[in-house]
């Protein structure tokens, strides 16, 4: 609640300098484009690179189903909700802005005892492997729905062999640079995440952060806080013109209800109080703020309907949640019956 209260406190300062300056046209300026790239590739380098691979690996096959078919169960169920309600030509690409867990909030949950810790491990998976199929998903996304001259499957080819080449020199950078002093590491990581910004090239520094790893990464860690800010800062900056609270509403209720249906799905075996969390764990953050200033450039009044959705999302996170706490079983409940 307090993460939540602080989103807004900034979103509401970025809008009152907008007001106070009379600043518009911020999306359309060179400068907005590469900070927003480069607020992107730090939020993805950061999701990835929090990965924890031998967890990954005991529950790979429940990650794997949840970042592919979950992701795209999401997606198009909440797109499917947003169309049929709204008729808005925009709902592929909202969804899939929306479509992820918010791997901060998720690591700031991780403390109380809610969840089994094979549950909290599934969580905290999900939410870090999903960022960047979410990401990556909404780049191709867009580029589908701008044709070039080429061509979408010409680019499409091109693109995924500047990426191939951008995972051959980072893994051969990581390896010269893994036993150097702490600072050449920090350089190489930064050099990717700036390179990857300009370039455009997310699906190789999603690759890349499974490898090129920072010897501390409470530094990364601040990185993706204070780009958490930005981004909340220029979304403020961006709602000049006002909020679309109807359609923001009710894309935040679809993709709360996505969340549960994956879940409740996807996680079969598992006790009912772990499920049900589970099911209840949706919240947005850092990468749906981010996509959002992305995709204003292309879909104007991109982010008057997703700031009212991110609300309410981590809204209905709260209430639900608390909710079931006063009322249902804990995973420690269940396995004291169990036992």
């Amino acid at each position: 609640m307090v993460r939540l209260g602080f989103l807004i406190l900034i979103v509401g300062f970025g809008w009152l300098v907008a007001h106070l300056s009379g600043a518009s046209g911020l999306e359309n300026s060179g400068v907005y484009l590469m900070l927003s790239s480069l607020l992107l590739a730090v939020g993805l380098y950061g999701s990835t690179h929090g990965i924890d691979r031998s967890e990954a690996r005991r529950h790979k096959k429940l990650i794997l189903l949840a970042v592919t078919v979950g992701v795209l169960l999401k997606t198009v169920f909440i797109a499917g909700v947003v169309y049929l309600v709204s008729g808005d030509g925009r709902a592929v690409i909202l969804a899939v802005a929306m479509a992820q867990i918010d791997p901060l909030s998720v690591a700031s949950a991780m403390g109380d005892n809610r969840l089994s810790e094979r549950a909290k491990t599934i969580l905290g998976a999900w939410s870090s492997f999903d960022d960047p199929v979410t990401v990556l998903l909404g780049i191709y996304a867009v580029s589908f729905l701008r044709p070039t001259e080429r061509g979408f499957t010409a680019d499409y080819v091109v693109d995924l062999g500047l990426n191939a080449l951008f995972v051959v020199v980072t893994y051969g950078v990581w390896r010269l640079v893994s036993k150097a002093p702490p600072l050449v590491s920090y350089l190489a990581a930064g050099l990717a995440v700036v390179s990857a910004a300009w370039s455009s090239l997310m699906l190789g520094l999603a690759t890349a952060g499974l490898y090129l790893r920072m010897p501390d990464s409470r530094w990364l860690t601040r990185a993706v806080a204070g780009a958490f800010v930005l981004s909340a800062f220029l979304m403020g900056l961006l709602l000049i013109g006002g909020a679309n609270v109807a359609l923001g509403m009710l894309l935040g209720l679809a993709a709360f209800a996505a969340q549960m249906l994956a879940a409740l799905m996807l996680t079969h075996g598992l006790p009912t109080a772990d499920r049900i969390h589970l099911g209840l764990a949706q919240q947005n953050g850092i990468t749906a703020v981010i996509l959002a200033l992305t995709f204003e450039r292309d879909f104007p009044g991109f982010v008057a309907v997703i700031a009212p959705a991110i609300l309410t999302v981590n809204l209905l996170h709260v209430l639900a949640n608390r909710t079931y706490d006063a009322w249902g079983p804990t995973s420690a409940d269940q396995a004291g019956l169990s036992s």
